[in-house]
């Protein structure tokens, strides 16, 4: 089994959680997050925390309770202080705007690219940079990796989208003889 699910995960304060058979509500400052778990996985809400355990022990289902855990602390770290990633566009033309709930992206092709922000993230453009930020982290990340899918970082130019502490391995080109 996990070594994390041997401890009690904490709640800090100002945060709610309430268990009900296989779905947790974490509810806190900046909002609140609910989530369905399999059948096979127990949590309790105990004095000390929240602790999760299997109900049939298999080697199915063993790895599913360290990421159950993971799931809870993201969610109660979410409702706490939101989750943040930062996308650079580089290239020259290359240009994203916010308009409305769609951002709307120059990305040198013959027409403008639009992706449809979710409505629980927050998507800001600044000179290049796009910040997306959300209290749920799977969420921000499945939105930046949709908008670096757009136009991925090719490795003669850096040209696209990358993360701000994404590293490009640079391949050198054609020489001119």
């Amino acid at each position: 089994m996990s070594r994390l699910a041997n401890k009690p995960i904490i709640i800090p304060q100002k945060t709610e959680v309430s268990v009900a058979g296989s779905r947790v509500s974490v509810k806190g400052p900046l909002g609140e997050l609910s989530r369905s778990f399999p059948e096979f996985i127990e949590i309790k809400r105990g004095d000390e925390g929240i602790m999760v355990t299997l109900a049939k022990v298999t080697k199915e289902t063993k790895p599913f309770v360290g990421t159950a855990v993971a799931h809870i602390k993201n969610m109660i770290k979410g409702v706490n202080t939101p989750y943040e990633k930062k996308l650079i566009l580089e290239g020259v033309g290359f240009k994203a705007d916010v308009k409305g709930s769609e951002l709307v992206l120059a990305l040198g092709f013959s027409h403008p690219v639009t992706a449809s922000i979710p409505k629980t993230l927050k998507v800001t453009t600044e000179k290049g940079v796009v910040t997306i930020t959300g209290i749920d982290k799977d969420e921000v990340g499945q939105f930046s990796a949709k908008v670096r899918g757009l136009k991925e970082p090719e490795p003669y130019k850096g040209k696209g989208f990358r993360y701000i502490d994404e590293v490009i391995k640079r391949k050198q080109g054609k020489k001119t003889a």
